[in-house]
């Protein structure tokens, strides 16, 4: 088998032919981390803290409220100046988040033939093919697909690296989540092009909702839910974590999540907490799973990332960075184009990339 592409450079966030070269090239002077755009002068004999507070220039937070916070160090006897240091708390931080203008945008994963995954979703699971591209440079292929235009709708982009046909998805990624009106209808329509269903029709277990469970070519599983018209039909993306209640706090205060609901199912030895940006019936949610015990997960090769939206990804990296995540791009645009992004790794090892909304409007265009 061919020798799979860079995981990050065959799948991070992409708009045309030169995005993933330019992951390969140093940032340019403009994208520059916040620390340094912010750095503080200090003047000998003085409190540097009014040029120091860069966390405070980023949040929008009030010079003299911060002042009251300021450590400033004083000469030493060398006569050399250490630079003062001023932060915002997580709490100011969260304020912001609280307040950013986010949306799950679409979610990446890779798979070994792309026409072949194309024809599934579209012909069984009802997806349009939104737009495609090819990058022979790179030896990649990306396709996006979804229930609507990228601009409202979360979506999938599906990764093909030349001459790969196979992947690991690992014990880590779940499902995807898709609401029907008619489970059953939609059941015999996979099983009539051929597809798998692993669980057929039926309530789910301790409640009433009427699902169904089937994988796609490649083996990624997806959970058909039966409700009612909804505006966002790619209902749900489940990952498993190895600390709930650490993951809850995390997407709450970093990524500006809301707890929709939680559920424990102590029969069956689990736990779920649906995290979203809206309720579930108009919103793509990000349904988080803990298994009894486990703590750890193998994540394969197979699946990438979720892409969300925000007004200012300098903003997000810091309070990414005050909360614990790791932020694994720097805040600031692509080499040779000027979307800004930027990456993190979540308390479990899940990436997620950030996307300026303006730009990523823009490139919509």
């Amino acid at each position: 088998m061919a020798r799979i592409v860079p995981m990050f450079d065959a799948t991070s966030f992409s708009s045309n032919s030169v995005r993933l070269a330019a992951l390969h090239a140093p940032l340019s002077s403009s994208a520059v981390a916040p620390a340094a755009r912010f750095a503080p002068s200090p003047r000998a004999g003085l409190c540097s803290a009014p040029r120091a507070i860069h966390h405070a220039q980023l949040f929008g937070i009030k010079t003299s409220r911060l002042m009251r916070k300021a450590n400033c160090i004083k000469a030493s006897a060398s006569g050399n100046m250490a630079q003062a240091s001023t932060t915002i708390s997580k709490e100011e931080a969260f304020e912001w988040v609280k307040k950013d203008n986010r949306r799950m945008l679409h979610v990446v994963y890779r798979v070994g033939d792309l026409e072949r995954t194309i024809k599934f979703y579209t012909e069984c699971l009802g997806m349009k093919l939104l737009r495609k591209r090819d990058i022979p440079e790179e030896k990649y292929t990306n396709a996006f697909l979804g229930y609507g235009p990228e601009d409202s709708h979360f979506v999938v982009e599906l990764t093909y690296n030349y001459g790969v046909d196979q992947y690991d998805i690992g014990a880590g990624f779940g499902h995807f989540g898709i609401a029907v009106e008619d489970v059953a209808k939609t059941v015999d329509l996979i099983k009539a092009k051929g597809g798998k269903v692993t669980r057929e029709p039926g309530p789910v277990k301790g409640g009433k909702t009427v699902i169904a469970f089937i994988e796609d070519p490649d083996g990624y599983k997806f959970e058909l839910l039966e409700r009612g018209p909804t505006p966002e039909p790619l209902c749900q993306v489940m990952l498993r974590v190895g600390d709930l209640d650490r993951s809850i706090n995390f997407h709450e205060k970093a990524f500006g999540m809301e707890l929709l609901r939680k559920r424990d199912n102590p029969e069956y030895k689990y736990t779920v907490a649906m995290m979203g940006y809206g309720p579930e019936d108009k919103n793509t949610v990000l349904e988080l799973t803990y298994n009894y015990g486990v703590t750890e997960y193998d994540k394969g090769n197979a699946y990438a990332q979720i892409a969300i939206g925000t007004d200012d990804v300098y903003k997000t990296a810091e309070a990414i960075k005050l909360h614990g995540g790791k932020i694994t791009r720097e805040p600031g645009p692509l080499p040779g184009i000027n979307t800004k992004i930027t990456a993190c790794l979540d308390p479990d090892g899940w990436k997620t990339v950030f996307v300026d909304n303006i730009d990523f409007a823009k490139e919509l265009e």
